[in-house]
């Protein structure tokens, strides 16, 4: 079966991550060049594990934020907007599909995210979701 792993951030990971101290309001360090470094080898060795196993179907990180559109319905009209607003909300930030034997192998895998190097204060507030993917629209209805 093929699960979504979803990881979370906010617009203040983003530029902690660009060196940038704009979390200093959330108390958020900057991340230097080798803290960027060690999360890159550790997602690469992370992806290439899951593809040497058969279970990585598919991987990509988002942009920050900042370069989202949001179109919502008001009144009938679709209506677009800069946003979300990340400065108060997490937002999508990257997701791997895997395809493995369970839901407890996707947890597994996803909880293994846990591991990934970055300054002290930078993994507390991270999260992590898994989803089954539906195949049908019959497993839209399963709750």
């Amino acid at each position: 079966m093929k699960y979504m792993i979803l990881m979370y951030g906010s617009q203040q990971d983003y530029d902690a991550m660009a060196g940038a101290a704009a979390g200093a309001a959330d108390g958020k360090t900057a991340w230097s060049a080798a803290d960027f470094a060690a999360m890159g080898a550790f997602m690469e060795s992370f992806n290439k594990e899951l593809a040497e196993s058969g279970e990585l179907v598919d991987t990509r990180g988002l942009t920050a934020p900042v370069h989202t559109r949001r179109i919502q319905l008001q009144s009938g009209v679709p209506v677009v907007t800069d946003g979300p607003y990340a400065e108060t909300q997490e937002v999508l930030a990257g997701f791997w599909i895997v395809d493995c034997e369970s839901f407890d192998r996707a947890t597994e895998i996803a909880a293994r995210l846990s591991a990934c190097p970055g300054p002290a204060d930078a993994g507390p507030d991270s999260v992590v979701d898994v989803r089954p993917i539906a195949d049908s629209r019959t497993d839209l209805l399963e709750v």
